[in-house]
């Protein structure tokens, strides 16, 4: 289950995000658990910013001062990608005491970034705010990208599921 949150003037944000946002952040979080082989229904928190208001968490929660596309707030940590098993290390930590549900974190996603960005490679913006949503979904599955390597297999597993849902850098 995806709650999405919204700290954005109406108008503003349709004018932005002209597609069916709420459904394409569905979507792309069900293909990334399915495709890393989650065992639980799980809740993510989606939150669509401004460029000021991503760039002061950024600055109070990793210290840089700067507008960024996306953030990641991971509840429970893991040791590699996708152990899930380990979160019931962690039952009151990571898991929804009333659902059961994994708790898997937080997204925060800045609209005119999804904007910028689409226009600087050429796509779509629901294409660029799929990516960024399955960015940050791996994220939270314990993916990271600080090494080479890392960073090619997390673009990999974005591209694959991007093209799994049939979003891909050729729409519009």
């Amino acid at each position: 289950m995806m709650q999405i949150d919204m700290e954005y003037e109406k108008e503003d944000r349709e004018e932005i995000l002209d597609f069916p946002y709420e459904e394409t952040a569905r979507q792309v979080a069900a293909e990334v658990l399915r495709s890393e082989a989650c065992p639980w229904e799980a809740d993510v928190n989606l939150l669509i910013t401004g460029a000021e208001e991503i760039r002061e968490l950024n600055r109070t929660q990793r210290g840089i001062d700067s507008v960024t596309d996306v953030l990641s707030f991971p509840v429970c940590e893991f040791s590699a990608p996708s152990r899930f098993e380990e979160a019931e290390e962690d039952p009151f930590g990571c898991f929804d005491p009333e659902s059961g549900h994994l708790l898997l974190g937080d997204i925060v996603i800045c609209a005119e970034r999804v904007r910028s960005q689409a226009e600087e490679y050429g796509h779509s913006r629901r294409r660029e705010f799929a990516f960024l949503t399955a960015h940050s979904m791996l994220h939270l599955c314990g993916y990271d990208h600080m090494e080479p390597e890392e960073e090619a297999e997390m673009l990999a597993k974005q591209n694959e599921i991007l093209n799994a849902l049939g979003i891909t850098r050729e729409d519009g």
